[in-house]
């Protein structure tokens, strides 16, 4: 999938949801808040789709794992990312529908920890450790 296509499909997904929940909290509809959040799950699961098959590429046979490693690392650190992303979300839907009486702090202890590891992740890019 070249460039282009992913923002104009990260574009798409998100004017979508964002119509959505608009319309939602404005009480015009009166859906269900797992639906208002397709578009961001159906998105993510592209994503997921496209990390496993790198990945998978990645691990076929032939390849040494213990060289360039670091290109795996990331890519289970992206994967850990959308797990964690998802888990909000489903917890977030799950609170708004009422279906649970988790506390807000507890919800959005998967989103800290995503948040919390994508600044690691940032500084480890920004601040590589140098190889004397």
């Amino acid at each position: 999938m070249s460039l282009a296509q992913r923002v104009l499909l990260t574009w798409l997904f998100t004017l979508v949801f964002l119509t959505m929940l608009v319309l939602k909290l404005d009480g015009k509809v009166t859906w269900n808040w797992f639906l208002i959040f397709l578009p961001v799950w159906i998105f993510d699961s592209i994503l997921l789709l496209m990390l496993g098959v790198k990945m998978a590429g990645r691990c076929r046979a032939g390849q040494d794992l213990r060289q360039g490693a670091p290109g795996l690392r990331r890519k289970v650190w992206y994967l850990m990312a959308l797990l964690l992303k998802l888990g909000f979300c489903v917890t977030l839907c799950a609170r708004l529908e009422h279906l649970t009486n988790l506390r807000l702090v507890y919800i959005c202890i998967p989103l800290w920890t995503m948040l919390t590891g994508a600044m690691v992740e940032l500084g480890a890019n920004i601040f590589p450790q140098r190889r004397d």
